[in-house]
Order: structure tokens, then sequence, then C-alpha cells
């Protein structure tokens, strides 16, 4: 007699437990979904931000180390540029709850690579850098501004787009002056990625 009260109720607790399971997976999927866009969001800030910080860099290094006017013009401008950008995206990194930017490893690396260039070779190698660092960077903006899920990281990443496109044709005419090969670097940059 006791089996028989146990039998459904064993049914029915394996039922409640596969569909509670069920319901589980379900309610995490979103939350899966919302994890990977914040992590999207997150991952623009980062390299925005690291981005950011590395122009005005390689820009006072520009300054410094440029043989030609307009490549340390070029670095002057980015210093600038950058400076303000860099505020407003830590800015909305701390109003979305994100830690503040910091400079990436690959991109202090490649800072400290500059450091140690001769001045004879830095106006084409800068400048070739700096074609294919902004071609990169407007590809970042543009997919934040189109993907983004938080609201102000987009509007931020939409603003700052056109100033980013920009610094890429005035590069490419800044590195085509000095006589820069910027097709090696570009596809060299991108497979080293």
């Amino acid at each position: 007699m006791v089996v028989r009260y146990l039998a459904p109720a064993a049914v029915t607790a394996l039922l409640l437990s596969t569909t509670g399971g069920l319901g589980q997976a379900m309610a995490q999927q979103p939350a899966a979904q919302v994890s990977q866009a914040a992590a999207s969001d997150s991952s623009f800030l980062q390299m925005a931000g690291s981005l950011g910080l590395l122009q005005v860099k390689l820009g006072k290094l520009a300054e410094e180390k440029g043989t030609s006017p307009a490549v340390r013009d070029f670095g002057k401008r980015m210093v600038a540029d950058y400076s303000k950008a860099n505020e407003e995206i830590a800015a909305a990194a701390k109003g979305s709850a994100y830690p503040a930017p910091v400079i990436l490893r690959q991109h202090a690396q490649l800072y400290e690579r500059f450091v140690r260039m001769g001045k004879g070779s830095f106006d084409k190698k800068y400048m070739a850098q700096m074609v294919s660092d902004h071609g990169d960077a407007a590809r970042l903006f543009q997919a934040e501004a189109e993907g983004g899920r938080v609201i102000s990281l987009k509007a931020l990443a939409g603003k700052l787009l056109p100033t980013v496109q920009q610094h890429s044709m005035l590069a490419s005419q800044t590195a085509g002056s000095v006589g820069a090969d910027v097709t090696a670097t570009a596809q060299g940059g991108r497979q080293g990625s």
C-alpha cells in the first residue's frame, strides 16, 4: 500500500524537477544573451580606452621624435583629440559601472617598440601604424555604434566615430606625404592580431 502512494509521488516529483530545470535553462538563456552583450560593450570600452591612451602616448612621442613637420603636427593633434576623447570614454565607463580604461599589454608593447626606434625610421613607421590603428578604431567604433547594448556607450561611439574617421583620412594623407608603406603595415597588423 505504501508503494502504491510512493510511485505516483515519485513520478510527480520527477516531472516537476524536470520542468523546473527547463524553466531555469530558459531563464538563463536571456541572461547569457545579456552577458554576451555586456561583454561586447566591455570589450569596446577596453579596446577604445586602450587605443585612446596609446594615441596620446604615441602622439607625444611623434612630437619629440618626428622629423617631418606633418608628423609632429599629426602627433600634436592626436594628443589633443584623444585626451578629450579619453575623458569621455572614462566618464562613460564610470557611468556604466565598468572599470576605468587602461592601456592593454599589446598597446604597451607597441609603444615600447616606438620608444626604442631611432628618429630616422620613426616618421614612416609611425604613420603606417596610425593608418592601421585608425582603420581598426573606425571599425570598432562603428560596430559599437550599430550594435552596442548600453545606450550611453552606443551613443558615445556614434558621437566619436566621425572624428575617428577624420583621423583615419588624415593619417593616410600624412603617411603618403612622408612616403610610408601603409599596405605592408596594415596587412602585417591584421595578421598579428
